[in-house]
């Protein structure tokens, strides 16, 4: 059976290369930073078992890491990675032609049969997927079937994967991280109560047998959530908690998964308007070379503020109809 596990294990075996390849070439800042992440990411199953035995040693050396990885960070300049020339790389995509679309295309396409179809998998009395983890095991599976296919279509080296992977992980730097992190700041936020205290402050701010006022509030809480964590995974957990499950759910009889859908895509309305989404709003900056890190968000506000109209909009006509 594919779990989720052996996907990290993978990640885990792609960080430690990008550190060895690092090392090769004296960026030991960089080396350091994948090299303790994957270290992290492949001890995370130990960690959990030796914490539900009692065991803090290792939830303590966890805890070293994460500092390691913080005081790291700063010291990962962007640096000049050798890449081949212009010439030969626009040589190659012309020849190579919208055939370089393929593999990319293949990680949702498989993904989506995965999520859909991977449960009637079954050999014998064993499931080919943890019915649990469909969708991420079946995401980790469509990344090594496209970068099989990549290889194939370009006819290049299997080291082409992990060199190319790692230049493009060595330009994000720390920000590669910020999705999981904020997610992860998302779930200790909603652990520690933040929901129920968000939940009795709209009480006290808004009429809540209003559902539009609900609306409102979720809506608006997503996006102002977002801009302060910089992703709505992040957001997500503190505002269902709050509003979204007691407020609309319970009270107003929302539809759950349309809520949380229009929820999330409306959240993402606020990426738009903060520089704490620095993979997004940050390392375009860097990559482009823009003159000015705002540039970025100055260009795309607009268009969240109009789209956050027709979210909210949208939310409020399909939650309670469907």
């Amino acid at each position: 059976m594919l779990t989720i596990e052996q996907a990290y294990w993978l990640i885990a075996l792609f960080l430690a290369g990008a550190a060895l390849l690092n090392l090769r070439g004296r960026r030991f800042a960089h080396a350091a930073f994948w090299g303790v992440l994957a270290v992290l990411i492949a001890g995370g199953k130990f960690v959990l078992v030796a914490a539900a035995a009692h065991q803090r040693l290792p939830a303590q050396l966890a805890g070293v890491g994460v500092i390691a990885l913080a005081a790291l960070s700063p010291r990962m300049t962007r640096g000049h990675l050798v890449e081949r020339d212009a010439a030969s790389r626009e040589a190659d995509a012309l020849h190579l032609g919208h055939r370089l679309f393929g593999p990319a295309l293949l990680i949702p396409l498989v993904t989506l049969a995965v999520a859909l179809f991977g449960g009637y998998l079954v050999v014998g009395r064993l499931r080919a997927f943890n019915a649990t983890q469909m969708t991420l095991t079946g995401l980790a599976l469509s990344c090594v079937i496209a970068l099989l296919a990549a290889l194939w279509v370009t006819r290049a080296r299997p080291g082409a994967g992990l060199a190319e992977g790692r230049r493009l992980l060595d330009t994000l730097g720390w920000a590669a991280l910020l999705p999981l992190t904020l997610a992860a700041l998302g779930g200790v936020f909603a652990a520690t109560g933040v929901g129920t205290a968000v939940a009795d402050l709209v009480r006290m701010l808004i009429p809540v047998n209003s559902a539009l006022a609900c609306v409102a509030a979720f809506g608006l809480g997503m996006v102002l959530f977002t801009v302060i964590m910089g992703n709505a995974f992040a957001a997500f957990p503190v505002m269902m908690a709050g509003i979204g499950i007691p407020l609309l759910i319970h009270m107003h009889g929302a539809n759950p998964a349309i809520l949380g859908a229009m929820g999330m895509v409306t959240g993402y309305c606020g990426t738009l308007f903060t520089p704490m989404a620095a993979n997004f709003n940050i390392v375009p900056v860097a990559l482009l070379e823009l003159p000015n890190q705002g540039d970025v968000i100055r260009a795309q506000w607009k268009t969240g503020a109009w789209l956050l109209v027709v979210n909210l909009l949208l939310m409020y006509l399909l939650i309670f109809r469907f």
